[in-house]
């Protein structure tokens, strides 16, 4: 809940409008996302195959960097 609190305004938009996606090994506990969406009043998915999801995504974006420079300082 902290987290979220102190999230910047353009991104708790997006995550008041998307939800939140778990994603590792700790978003296959049992439950855990219903826990947390009855704590913090918003939709939470898991990742199809969270296991992989990060590792993926950063593929992504690794290949795609041109897309990512304001990121890079």
């Amino acid at each position: 809940m902290s987290c979220l609190f102190q999230t910047p305004p353009a991104l708790s938009a997006d995550i008041y409008n998307e939800g939140l996606y778990l994603t590792g090994g700790g978003s296959m506990l049992r439950g855990l996302d219903k826990r947390i969406s009855t704590k913090t009043k918003l939709p939470v998915y898991v990742a199809e195959d969270p296991l992989r999801a990060v590792a993926r995504g950063t593929g992504i974006a690794l290949k795609n960097t041109e897309n990512y420079t304001f990121l890079i300082r």
